[in-house]
């Protein structure tokens, strides 16, 4: 008999109305577990719950605080081997990419724990004589927060942490392909000196659970990180109740690669942020703009680069890349291989579906070269292990390739230019930008975000994320007569 897993309902471990299997995408043979989905009573009663602990916990000292997010982190980064290597069984990446995520969620929350002592407003004096101002944060309030599949440990932490640290409630909707990290994460929360419904588990659909959970005005606040079109009817939601909103969505980087760049370290960028997380990162390197006096050399190695690169089970020694999370998305991305080829693209190696000793969606990885950047396969977002090569002349013509797409989240430069690389910097319109790096790989103390249909709202990670999860109060104080 497979184990049943339950929702944390205000403050209660609970059965919902039915459950999902959460199958192993390594091997489908592998049932990781049973996963109850929530009620929309449930929701109803934890989002009431919610509302109460949030103002309890709002009065604890911040060093109460700063010891509930430091333990939390603390038993993360202890776990790491063994929560990551049950991440990788049920998401699929690799297990060191698995013990990594669970480590790095971690580090989130003993970051956030600092920042609780890092609370400082500021001071004023009135343009009016005898009056000073205070100006501070306050918690917005009950956070809903709604988390993706492909980093369901970290992506979420980067979430819940700042929302705990700056004294809000959370109520949290996991990704369905995921559960069982989103439990094994809740039950670390939970245990901890908090007030009863202050964290809340609430698996489900996106179009039950989810939809009731945005279109509440009991919540104060919505983060999401998944795709632009669930993002745009999230925000359509919210809007009726003017609930405040921050959103990661889709993306297309582009990583340049120019004439002087040193080709084996463009390559090995090039292939990590491609095909690292088999391509399922909203960061992934799925444009590759190449200088057309290296072109046929870049391309060669990277090839060879790709060929050489392991395709396997996630929890088997050696494998650099896992299988695709499922079914459905491994038959979108070769869809995309068909879209591809019918536009005209030449796939030069890979994008097949692989049949190994275990039953598993495993696809290898793919490069479309004589791309067009009008191409789909250019403008959509794939999330899939595939990357096009579009070939430009120079330099002003590889960063209007860049720009061009209604996305901005990511982009890269290998060049051994000082000018160039400033200038990209500069001129590059994404959130983020690296030189002589992946696209993908970003810190947890700074700003994460994008522009255009990548992200909207406040930014996500670092000192930023006080913009998003608190409000600003600002007092004016009359000492009256002397």
């Amino acid at each position: 008999m497979s184990k049943s897993y339950l929702n944390l309902i205000a403050g209660k471990w609970c059965e919902g109305d039915n459950e999902i299997e959460n199958r192993n995408p390594s091997d489908v043979a592998d049932l990781i577990g049973l996963y109850t989905q929530a009620t929309s009573d449930q929701l109803s009663t934890t989002l009431n719950r919610a509302k109460q602990a949030q103002i309890e916990w709002a009065t604890y000292g911040l060093e109460r605080k700063q010891s509930v997010l430091n333990s939390i982190g603390t038993e993360l980064m202890a776990r790491s081997l063994e929560l990551g290597t049950l991440l990788s069984r049920e998401e699929g990446k690799p297990v060191a990419e698995g013990k990594g995520e669970v480590y790095r969620a971690g580090q989130f929350f003993t970051y956030y724990a600092a920042e609780c002592l890092r609370q400082l407003g500021e001071n004023a004096d009135s343009v009016r004589d005898g009056i000073e101002i205070d100006v501070r944060r306050e918690p917005v309030g009950v956070v809903a927060v709604i988390s993706p599949w492909n980093f369901p440990t970290a992506t979420a932490s980067w979430k819940i942490a700042p929302a705990l640290c700056y004294g809000n409630a959370v109520v949290w909707k996991p990704a369905n392909l995921t559960p069982a990290s989103a439990v094994a994460l809740t039950e670390i929360i939970a245990k901890q000196d908090i007030p009863e419904g202050l964290f809340s588990l609430v698996m489900g659909s996106g179009s039950t659970i989810g939809q009731q959970l945005v279109e509440s005005a009991d919540v104060d606040a919505i983060t999401f990180t998944g795709s632009v079109p669930v993002g745009k009817q999230i925000a359509a939601a919210a809007i009726e109740n003017l609930t405040k909103v921050q959103m990661e969505m889709g993306s297309k980087n582009a990583l340049v690669v120019m004439d002087d760049a040193d080709v084996d370290l463009a390559v090995t960028v090039a292939a990590g942020g491609a095909f690292g997380g088999t391509g399922q990162k909203c960061t992934a390197s799925s444009r590759l703009i190449i200088h057309d006096s290296i072109s046929d050399v870049f391309t060669e190695k990277l090839i060879a680069a790709a060929k050489a690169l392991k395709v396997g089970h996630a929890l088997e020694e050696g494998t650099q890349i896992g299988p695709v999370v499922s079914e459905q998305q491994l038959q979108e991305n070769l869809d995309y291989v068909a879209v591809g080829l019918k536009e005209g693209a030449d796939l030069v190696c890979g994008g097949d579906r692989l049949e190994l000793s275990h039953e598993g969606y495993y696809m290898s990885p793919g490069i479309f070269m004589n791309t067009r950047n009008e191409m789909r396969i250019n403008r959509e977002e794939m999330f899939a292990p595939l990357a096009s090569i579009i070939n430009v002349d120079s330099y002003d013509e590889a960063l209007s390739v860049v720009n061009d797409t209604q996305f901005g989240l990511t982009s890269g430069i290998v060049t051994k230019s000082l000018a160039r690389a400033t200038h990209f910097r500069r001129n590059a319109r994404t959130g983020v930008v690296t030189v002589n790096l992946p696209t993908a790989g970003t810190d947890y103390h700074v700003p994460f975000g994008g522009r255009g249909d990548s992200s909207y709202g406040p930014r996500e990670q670092g000192r930023s994320a006080a913009e998003f999860y608190t409000t600003v109060k600002t007092a004016y104080i009359s000492a009256g007569q002397a």
